[in-house]
Parts: structure tokens; C-alpha cells; sequence
């Protein structure tokens, strides 16, 4: 559905989109848009809530599609309201954040704070026929991984002060509580009632892909009569990521008249919207979701899960809203993680050094298992109550609409021989879809590759790139851009000092297109290899056609390339964790500096919340090479992992 614009009766302008904000700064950006198309000043443009009974559905917010896809829609919806608009320019300018001030001010701009106030709105169109009732607090808890209920205190729990209602099904369980702290008491009590049965899931960690079950497929095969005098070759992994958001998962829920009302900070509302009526045999237009922001997104997280908690406990206290806020543990745990991933690369190259044929194969889980995609509920809870509805299977979304695994496999380099195979493993661990998908294992190690060969042939990594990138201006500008931004060192080019100085200092070059068809970005880290490897420094620039919000771009960037470091740098998931000693992530005193460039364009708009994640990684682990003549080709590049690597000889 395309998104609805029209005039207000102060004059102002109403614009209602199926796209989400999830602080990447999109409202302000689609805002702008809407300002210049309809001739009207920025602060004179209002985006409504988005909400399943009054806006478009626009599918799920991802895929750093937003704005070149939301961008483009609002701009022809709005053609139709007002063909000739006064002269204005307010695309192109940085502009912060609409929604910065009340979360600055410490203002309940998270659904985690926020709660309806007052008559509940949207029960029956009427708020003053609306029934008002004070806000219940639940928790829930669920298994285990792979184990089942064995017993369980009920009586212990009801006992708790405060405590409205106790529910169980199936395997599980969850409270109501009067107050936040009192639900958090009886979930401590819930928790010691309980014994589980069953043995915890094995690791799969990304080696052991190989050996799993999977099916494979060809992704491209092109083939051509090469000149072959050599053939290098190297594999790389990723471990299991958790989205790790700063606050835990939440929801809230209302069950009156037969119809159910949730407030949610999903990335896709009507996707949910099918699976909540899926799950307890709705008509789908008796079943409302209104976003309403929440602290740290990155991909498909438990945001729906959490919401799915929130609509059963809810169902228990007919009239009253209820708000269920997940733990840390069952946000590391429970939630999707990005899939662990194996890469193996094979290169041939020329007598002259040029590289001729390339080689890409993955192994991956899915990246995929989103609602409103299968005929059963892609909802944790759905899974685990009585009778349970099957889980329905992570998949890879076709290429043609951004890949899964096997995003970014395809190079985006010239060579004349090209064979790209995915291996789609089947693992019990849940995957879903994390910020750049499989493009960040991918572009890591093909660009670390491209740094291998580099090395191994005596030729600057910055040449090498640019040797076969001649057909993409747009890519070599944005190399050019990201070298001169950090003056890239003269001891990289032939002749210089090799890899492994006596400073530990080290730097690193890495360039990606974001899934062969979006944002340009080429890094350059600089790191320090002492105790402990340490990202000094990132130059990124960003070619993302033209920038409807700069500042806002530059935000992005910044924010994937900080992502990218911790990855790299600290997170592995295990399959049990409780809190951040288990799960450590980039502390602010880690934080690098950051130089973001980014280039003027007229093109088309691209998005740019994910173009920095693999280029990143793969900078920072060349950096390291760099600074101690030491591949790591296992992330993250632990002290462990960089010192194994020192006594295994190439």
C-alpha cells in the first residue's frame, strides 16, 4: 500500500507510513521528503503513529530499504496532493532527529517508560466510551532451550505479594503482577518452582557447520578460460550474535470486546498483526499493533516474542493492559542471534598477479524466521503453550530481494570466473535475521581475502582493489575518498616496512557495495595489538546517492561502524548466557574515533544503516595483519585467538 498524505485543518501536513522509526533517524528523513515535495517548512510535517488500523502496510522495516523505497512512495503520494510545490530545499540538509529532544530530556519515549494514560484509545473508536483501568505488570518464563517442564510450585508464586494471576501452558509460565517490582519478585519465585527436564542444546558453533545437516545450492556460476599460474585459498568463521540491545525486550497488551490491542517496537507490525490472529484464531482486523519505539533494535530481536507474551498474559485480565518486559537472560538467550557462519575462498590469479577466478562458499543457518511468513506463528510463546503450534523453519529470502547467507557472496569485482555455492545447514539453535544478514560474514572474508592476496603478490591493498574495480567509478571514488581521508600510510605500498612492526600499530583497507545494489563504503582502521587488540581509529566513506539527511547518514555510519568493532572485537554467543559477564560488548572507553565522508550525489537514495557492518571487520582484521604479521581468520579477534594464531604457522 502506498502511504497517505493530506492536509491537516491547521494547514499542517499529515503523512501516515507503514515504515517503523527505530532510531535510525527515518521519521526525520521521510519528514524532510514530504517537506520539499509538498513546499512546506520541516517543523509544518507531522508522521502519525504507525499503527495496523491507519497505516499503509509497507512490509517490515529493514534491509536498509526505507528510504530509497518509503522515500520514493511518499513522493509520489505526494505528486498527487500537490503537483507543483514552491521552491524548498529541505532534502540535503542535516537536521537532527525529531524525535532526540525526548530522549534527551529523559522523557518515556520507550515503550519500556511509556504507558497509555487515561482511555484507552482505539477499543472501540469512542475514547470517551473507552474503558480506563490502571497498568498490570507481567513476566514470563520460558523454558530452556530444547527442555520440558517437569514440575512446579504453583502455590510458592500465588503467594507473592502483589500477584494477580498465575499462568501456565504447556511449557509455559508467566505472572501479573500489580506493580513492575512486585511481577519481577514472582518471577525470581516462578523461576525457583520449577524444574526442567532436558539436555541443553549442543554449541554448533561455525566449525561444526560443515558436518550438519544441509542442502546446498549454486548462487552463480560463471565461467570463462582463465590463465591460472597460481591458487591461493583460506576459510574464515563467524560465531553466533546476539542482538544484545540495551533493554530487554517489551510489550504491551489489551484484551476487550473480543478484540486484542498490542503496543509493540516490532520492525513489522502487520507481520505480527497475522501471526497474534494466527495464534489464537482472530480475524486478523480484530487484532490491533501500534509501534511505539524501543531501545535498540539490529534485526529481528523478541520484540514480537515479547508481544506474543504479552497478548497471552493479557488474555487472563480481560480490560486491563498489561506490560511484560523480558529479562536479560531471555533476551540473550531466547531471542534470535545472527547464525554462525563458515566462508571458504579459492582465488586463481595470472602470472601478472591479477586475480581471474574466484571461488565463494558459504555455510550458514537461515537468516530468516520473521512472523507473517508461514502458516504457523513465528512467535516463541505460540511454541511452547498447549497444544503448541510448529515452529516454522529460518530461511534465506531470495537474492533478487537482498539474500540471506549468501548475501554479499557475489563480488562485486571483475573476474572472468566466478563460482558462489551456499550450504543452508539445519541447526537446532533459532536464527533469524541480524543487522546486515550474511553480508557481514561475507564481505570479512572476501575482504580480508582480497588483503591476503595483496600480501601474498607484493601488491598495496588499495592498488589491488582498484585494479579490479575499474568498471565501478562509484566504488573507486569511494576507496579514493576513505584513503585520503586517513592519508593511508606509504609503508603499505610495495617496498615499504611489511606487516608486524615493533609499535603494534597497525591499518587496514576494506570496501563493500551493501548487498551489490545499495550504499558504497570503503574503511580504513587503525589499531593498536597489545594485551589486548584495541580499534584506535575509523575513516569511512559513504556513497548512498543522494543524502536526504546527512547528519542523519553520518549517524548511521557511525553507529555500524561502532557495531562492527564489537563484533569483532568481543561477541560470541553461547548457548546459555545471563548477563553481560557472559555476553561482553564494546565499552564506551572502546569506542573509537570515528571519521565518517560522506559523498554528494544526485542519484537515487540508498539506505545506509548496514553498508559499514562488513567492511568494518574486515578493516580491523587486516589492521591487525598489519600491525603483528598475524592472520586471524576466526572472529571475534580475541587475545586467545590472536595469540593461537602466532603459533600456527601458515
Amino acid at each position: 500500500m502506498t502511504p497517505a498524505v493530506e492536509w491537516g485543518a491547521d494547514g499542517r501536513v499529515q503523512v501516515r507510513t507503514g515504515k517503523v522509526e527505530l532510531g535510525q533517524g527515518l521519521h526525520t528523513a521521510l519528514a524532510q521528503i514530504v517537506a520539499d515535495a509538498m513546499g512546506v517548512p520541516l517543523s509544518q510535517v507531522d508522521l502519525l503513529p504507525v499503527d495496523t488500523d491507519h497505516s499503509p502496510d509497507q512490509g517490515v522495516t529493514s534491509g536498509s530499504l526505507s528510504v530509497q523505497d518509503a522515500g520514493a512512495a511518499l513522493r509520489e503520494a505526494c505528486a498527487a496532493v500537490r503537483p507543483r510545490p514552491g521552491p524548498r530545499r529541505e532534502v540535503g540538509r542535516s537536521v537532527p532527529a525529531q524525535d532526540l529532544r525526548a530522549k534527551l530530556a529523559g522523557e518515556p519515549a520507550f515503550i519500556h517508560d511509556w504507558a497509555p494514560t487515561g482511555a484507552m484509545p482505539g477499543l472501540d473508536g469512542d475514547p470517551q466510551g473507552a474503558q480506563e483501568s490502571a497498568l498490570l505488570h507481567g513476566r514470563v518464563l520460558h523454558p530452556p532451550p530444547s527442555a520440558t517442564l517437569q514440575a512446579f510450585d504453583e502455590a510458592a508464586v500465588r503467594s507473592c505479594p502483589g500477584v494477580l494471576q498465575v499462568l501456565r501452558s504447556g511449557s509455559l509460565m508467566g505472572v501479573v503482577a500489580q506493580s513492575s517490582a512486585q511481577a519481577d519478585a514472582a518471577l525470581a519465585a516462578l523461576g525457583a518452582a520449577v524444574r526442567w527436564h532436558g539436555a541443553p542444546l549442543p554449541p554448533e558453533e561455525a566449525a561444526d557447520l560443515p558436518s550438519l545437516p544441509a542442502t546446498p545450492r549454486v548462487v552463480l556460476e560463471r565461467h570463462a578460460p582463465v590463465d591460472e599460474a597460481r591458487t591461493l585459498q583460506a576459510r574464515y568463521t563467524k560465531p553466533w550474535i546476539a542482538h544484545a540491545s540495551i533493554a530487554p525486550s517489551c510489550a504491551l497488551a489489551l484484551w476487550a470486546a473480543d478484540r486484542l490491542q498490542v503496543w509493540t517496537h516490532s520492525q513489522g507490525i502487520f507481520n505480527l498483526r497475522r501471526d497474534l490472529a494466527l495464534a489464537w484464531a482472530l480475524d486478523p482486523a480484530a487484532v490491533r499493533v501500534q509501534h511505539v519505539p524501543g531501545a535498540g533494535c539490529y534485526g529481528h530481536n523478541g520484540a514480537d516474542d515479547v508481544a506474543f507474551d504479552a497478548a497471552w498474559l493479557a488474555r487472563a485480565v480481560p480490560g486491563s493492559p498489561v506490560r511484560v518486559l523480558w529479562s536479560r537472560a531471555d533476551e540473550l538467550t531466547q531471542s534470535p542471534q545472527g547464525p554462525a557462519m563458515r566462508v571458504a575462498l579459492q582465488a586463481g590469479l595470472d602470472s601478472g598477479g591479477r586475480i581471474t577466478r574466484w571461488q565463494h562458499e558459504v555455510w550458514s543457518p537461515g537468516h530468516s524466521r520473521r512472523p507473517g511468513r508461514s502458516a504457523t506463528p513465528a512467535l516463541l510463546g505460540a511454541w511452547q503453550v498447549d497444544p503448541p503450534q510448529a515452529a516454522p523453519a529460518s530461511i534465506d529470502m531470495p537474492l533478487s530481494v537482498g539474500g540471506g547467507a549468501e548475501r554479499n557472496a557475489v563480488p562485486g569485482y571483475d573476474f572472468a570466473a566466478v563460482a558462489v555455492r551456499c550450504h543452508s545447514v539445519r541447526t537446532q539453535r533459532r536464527s533469524s535475521a541480524l543487522r546486515a544478514l550474511g553480508a557481514f560474514a561475507n564481505v570479512f572474508a572476501a575482504e580480508s581475502f582480497i588483503d591476503e592476496i595483496a600480501h601474498a603478490t607484493g601488491v598495496c591493498p588499495l592498488d589491488l582493489r582498484r585494479r579490479h574495480l575499474q568498471h565501478d567509478p562509484r566504488a573507486l571514488a569511494v576507496l579514493d575518498a576513505a584513503a585520503a581521508l586517513a592519508g593511508w600510510p606509504p609503508r603499505l605500498r610495495p617496498g615499504a616496512t611489511g606487516p608486524g612492526r615493533d609499535d603494534g600499530i597497525g591499518h587496514g583497507l576494506a570496501f563493500a557495495r551493501y548487498k551489490n545494489t545499495g550504499a558504497w563504503c570503503a574503511v580504513v582502521a587503525q589499531v593498536e595489538a597489545g594485551a589486548k587488540l584495541r580499534v584506535r581509529r575509523l575513516w569511512l566513506a559513504i556513497d548512498v546517492g543522494l543524502a536526504v539527511n546527512p547528519g542523519g547518514v553520518v549517524n548511521q555510519i557511525e553507529g555500524g561502524a561502532i557495531q562492527a568493532a564489537s563484533w569483532t572485537l568481543k561477541e560470541a554467543a553461547a548457548a546459555q548466557m545471563e548477563g553481560w559477564a557472559d555476553y561482553p560488548i564494546l565499552r564506551f572507553s572502546e569506542v573509537p574515533a570515528v571519521d565518517v565522508v560522506v559523498l554528494p550525489s544526485e542519484e537515487p537514495s540508498l539506505g545506509a544503516g548496514e553498508a559499514a557492518l562488513g567492511p568494518t571487520a574486515a578493516a580491523i582484521a587486516n589492521a591487525l595483519f598489519d600491525a603483528l604479521g598475524v592472520r586471524v581468520r576466526d572472529l571475534p579477534l580475541t587475545p586467545e585467538r590472536i595469540v593461537a594464531a602466532m603459533d600456527t604457522p601458515e
